[in-house]
């Protein structure tokens, strides 16, 4: 009951603080259900109005709400298909940062277990505050030699403050999916277990340290990429230690000028590294922003901070390399194929009609520059045609997708004459030769051979499996399923305590808004 009440009192509250900042202004009530539209209608009355632009009141709400709030607006960003691409491109301008705390030396002496004297020659005041950490930058003795590093200190007390109101956007998902068919596409609850994943990770310092080492030996040779190496040594669940990038940002065109580096060619290496982590490992960088990507004196890309990250399995990396390929080629009966295939699409659906849209998503930007092409309005289209033909939300490809999107606009700004399909071209091509080639056949037919032989191993086990449950079903058939009581009881009890506290929760926001409006 108190949970509940707490659930409902955070909800009520971030409602008030959207509402009151003039974010619900830019939402569509033609599209909503007409109790929606007229609860968004409702709520306007209490805006606060003000010339600032819609990514202003965004970044102002979320900071009133608090770091978590801050954390779900940009990993938000990364999902275009629920929040649309114009409001997501706003998202990508949020700022994470914070005040910085004090108490990291005695953090980082509890995390090591030895004194900070101990563990660095020198350990300097934060030169960055975020929401879960701040960074600050450190010498250590190694080889005889100094060297900085960078060490990530964990803020006391976030992991808790995380999870009440991970609880909160869990609460308000469940609902979402309750009572409205297209949150039901747009699986808001599996939305919310994505960001409770990558939280979790950024909460484990070490899991960061796991993810940079996997993406340092997959690019080990890799041709202008690189992420910083991690000092395993001074890295613990709340404090990462890692190599001091000293390079120049990516956004900085004219130190990167100055300092004599190809500007064309560090987008061109920018998305081939990108495609390559994708199609060739399964595992990518899924917060790519300039803020994230230094050039170093070598001129290497060097990407830090891998809070957010993405995984694609085998199915999902073929089904990527086939799609663009199909568009580089301009085959869309490919591609639609390919969907239907992979069981994107219902089969119910037509794969003609299904090419045909793709088409009119591919024609329009083929033999056009980068600065020529609208993403966002490519990517409206793309979720237009997705819920056209009553396709699921894969969070895998969507933020596969919109990272792609975030790589080639910080491509475009290196080079605004870039061609996104050439470049992309030969990464693709040997992918495809490589794994749907006369190799890759093979060596599916190898792993295919092997799995033939565990299963013939693993017959006997099944066979037993296989008997015990047919004697259950037996047994069902002959006694009836058997549901106790209590069992009985407590779905009535759960079901009728869902139901009072939806119109408790009704209740409550009616009465909120009549005194709120009452005091205007």
């Amino acid at each position: 009951m108190l949970s509940a009440l707490a659930h409902l009192g955070r909800m009520t509250r971030a409602a008030y603080v959207f509402a009151r900042e003039g974010v619900l202004s830019s939402l569509d009530t033609s599209i909503m259900p007409p109790a929606a539209a007229f609860g968004v209608r409702i709520f306007r009355l209490i805006e606060r109005r003000t010339p600032d632009a819609r990514a202003v009141r965004i970044s102002a709400a979320l900071d009133r709400l608090g770091p978590s709030y801050v954390k779900l607006g940009q990993f938000l960003a990364t999902r275009p298909d629920v929040v649309g691409a114009e409001v997501a491109r706003d998202l990508e301008s949020l700022q994470d940062r914070m005040p910085p705390f004090k108490g990291a030396e005695e953090s980082v002496e509890r995390a090591l277990g030895r004194t900070i004297e101990n563990a660095f020659t020198e350990f300097g005041p934060p030169v960055a505050a975020a929401s879960i950490a701040q960074v600050h930058k450190a010498e250590i003795r190694s080889g005889g030699k100094l060297r900085p590093v960078a060490v990530k200190v964990l803020r006391p007390g976030v992991a808790r403050r995380f999870n009440r109101d991970l609880q909160t956007f869990y609460t308000f998902a469940y609902q979402m999916e309750r009572w409205s068919p297209l949150a039901r596409r747009l699986r808001p609850v599996a939305v919310v277990d994505t960001l409770a994943r990558s939280v979790a990770f950024e909460m484990d310092l070490r899991l960061e340290a796991a993810a940079l080492s996997e993406l340092a030996e997959n690019t080990r040779d890799d041709p202008g990429f690189r992420v910083p190496a991690v000092d395993w040594e001074r890295t613990a669940k709340d404090v990462l230690t890692l190599e001091w990038v000293d390079g120049i940002p990516l956004a900085d065109h004219a130190g990167l000028a100055a300092a004599g580096h190809d500007l064309p060619a560090l987008g061109r290496t920018l998305i081939q590294s990108f495609l390559r982590h994708a199609m060739r490992d399964g595992f990518f960088h899924a917060d790519m922003h300039p803020g994230n990507l230094f050039v170093d004196a070598a001129g290497n890309i060097v990407a830090i901070d891998l809070g957010i990250t993405g995984r694609l399995g085998p199915k999902e990396r073929r089904f990527l390399a086939e799609i663009l390929y199909g568009f580089i080629e301009r085959d869309y009966l490919r591609v639609a194929q390919v969907h239907f295939q992979a069981g994107y699409v219902p089969l119910d659906q037509s794969v003609e009609d299904f090419a045909r849209a793709l088409r009119s998503i591919g024609e329009p930007i083929h033999d056009r520059t980068a600065e020529e092409i609208s993403m966002a309005r490519l990517l409206t289209q793309l979720f237009e045609v997705t819920e056209l033909f009553d396709m699921k939300t894969r969070v895998e490809l969507i933020m596969l997708q919109k990272t792609m999107v975030v790589v080639e606009g910080v491509a475009r700004s290196l080079d605004p004459k870039l061609d996104l399909w050439k470049t992309a071209d030969p990464v693709v091509r040997e992918w495809i030769t490589r794994n749907l080639g006369p190799q890759g056949k093979l060596d599916d037919a190898v792993n295919g051979f092997g799995r033939l032989v565990q299963g013939i191993a693993a017959l006997p086990d099944l066979l037993v499996r296989a008997e015990r449950i047919a004697a259950q079903v037996e047994l069902m058939t002959v006694d009836g399923f058997p549901i106790s009581k209590e069992s009985l009881r407590s779905v009535e009890t759960a079901r009728s305590r869902g139901s009072l506290w939806m119109t408790l929760a009704l209740w409550v926001i009616a009465a909120l808004l009549a005194v709120l409006i009452y005091l205007r």
